[in-house]
């Protein structure tokens, strides 16, 4: 096989990767909002067996033993395939790094962030156990969906190729607009994953007003405390409804900031590339917007159901997927380039 062949194949590994991540994270936010999190309370097993139904029999046992997290065979089983999923993205990911080292003199293979991807899944590992021993800590399950997120962001990136040319001052600046809203989308998704593991996500039912005010009574400082010890269970949430309402409102004016932002890196690169990659994932760009917008209002306007909830964190990696597709378009490949 040419190392040409095995760049291909690396690619399609990387896709691969990266589809099985995106639901893994889909995954994750159902087992969040089924409060299924700790539907295993130990790891890597569950109850101490590969399977839950393994733990099937000992249940009044683990009752006994667990009182407030008495055994639930449903929220047991979608925890553990949740990790057994996560657990396959992770031999992909090493599989990855074993195929750039083989192809490590072909210049044009990634070398740098196989080995990156590694590091950031041995430490989403090391958070995925900590979200269970330290009873959903929101700092810990937070840093966790944003490992999932940069998993998911890197194996997508590295499953995209670069084209040889050379850019057009309006798609240098497009470039700079795009590196900018990830930072800024970043942000909002870490924002995100802290409204929903502090269960603020109803703290707000109605919209565009919360607690029919555009300005409701709110707690700032108890809201964004990050820290509150070890020790406490954290599922269905111990804040006070005023600390979730700023954790809400915060989160609603994150969105419209990053949704403009987004909207504006898409016009930019529209309008100023000739090349049809870039306008296809401008407009892209675009739809994931609206549909995450959408998706937003309508989650509150019928009442959060399950289903809608889960579809919001799609949006949100849908989001992420299509900022980075245009980002990559936008980055000619050169000697150098980060890969």
């Amino acid at each position: 096989m040419t190392a040409q062949n095995r760049l291909l194949w690396f690619r399609r590994l990387a896709r691969a990767g990266a589809l099985l991540a995106l639901v893994v994270v889909v995954m994750g936010a159902w087992v969040r909002l089924t409060a299924a999190g700790l539907g295993c309370p130990d790891w890597p097993g569950c109850y101490g067996h590969l399977h839950p139904a393994a733990a099937v029999a000992e249940a009044p046992a683990i009752n006994a033993l667990h009182p407030t997290h008495r055994f639930d065979y449903g929220k047991a089983l979608r925890e553990m395939v949740h990790r057994y999923a996560a657990s396959v993205v992770g031999l992909i990911c090493l599989g990855l790094l074993a195929l750039s080292v083989v192809n490590r003199r072909y210049a044009p293979q990634p070398r740098t962030l196989p080995l990156l991807l590694v590091v950031v899944v041995g430490l989403q590992g090391l958070l995925g156990a900590l979200t269970v021993t330290k009873l959903v800590a929101p700092p810990v399950v937070t840093m966790h969906l944003a490992g999932g997120l940069t998993t998911l962001s890197l194996l997508w990136w590295l499953s995209l190729s670069a084209e040889s040319r050379e850019p057009r001052p309006a798609e240098r600046r497009a470039r700079a607009l795009a590196t900018g809203a990830l930072l800024l989308l970043a942000g909002q998704l870490l924002l995100g994953g802290w409204t929903s593991t502090n269960y603020a996500a109803t703290a707000c039912p109605d919209f565009p007003t919360c607690q029919g005010s555009v300005v409701p009574a709110a707690d700032w400082r108890a809201g964004f405390t990050i820290w509150r010890g070890l020790g406490t269970d954290y599922e269905g949430g111990v804040l006070e409804p005023q600390a979730r309402v700023a954790i809400q409102v915060v989160h609603r004016a994150g969105a419209v900031l990053v949704g403009l932002a987004l909207v504006l890196t898409a016009s930019v690169a529209w309008r100023g590339s000739a090349n049809p990659r870039v306008r296809l994932a401008a407009a892209v760009l675009l739809g994931a917007v609206l549909t995450q917008w959408l998706i937003g209002m309508n989650l509150i306007w019928q009442g959060f159901p399950l289903w809608l909830g889960t579809a919001h964190n799609a949006g949100a990696a849908f989001l992420t997927l299509s900022l980075l597709l245009l980002l990559r378009r936008l980055t000619p490949a050169r000697r150098g380039t980060f890969h």
